[in-house]
């Protein structure tokens, strides 16, 4: 029986040894999948960060844009309200000069177009 233990204990050092090897061999290719997993999601990861900061940088420069279109336009604005207000003032003095001139012809034209309106509105 000691025999069949001896002739025994080879096969199964044997078959430790396979597992061992098995095993060993399981563990590289894991860490080797593993490791390549790792680079191929890392060239993704930086791949998607790539983007994210051009998709920033993008909609900085359009929101920049559109800030500077829009003070253009306002400062546009401004010019014409300016403008449109002197003109008004303008025209104001005009008038007063003329009646402070001729008081009597300036109520006449003044009488004239109230009656003229009256009557257009009336229709």
């Amino acid at each position: 029986m000691n025999k069949e233990v001896q002739a025994q204990e080879p096969q199964e050092r044997d078959i430790h040894e396979r597992i061992d090897q098995g095993a060993e061999r399981i563990k590289q290719a894991t860490s080797e999948a593993v490791a390549s997993g790792k680079e191929k999601f890392g060239r993704v990861a930086d791949h998607v960060e790539e983007g994210l900061h051009r998709a920033t940088d993008k909609a900085a420069e359009a929101a920049s844009r559109t800030t500077d279109k829009v003070s253009d336009a306002k400062e546009r604005g401004r010019a014409a309200y300016d403008q449109a207000r002197d003109r008004a003032d303008e025209w104001l003095d005009d008038v007063r000069d003329y009646v402070r001139e001729k008081p009597v012809q300036a109520v006449a034209i003044a009488l004239g177009a109230g009656w003229l309106l009256g009557r257009i509105l009336r229709r």
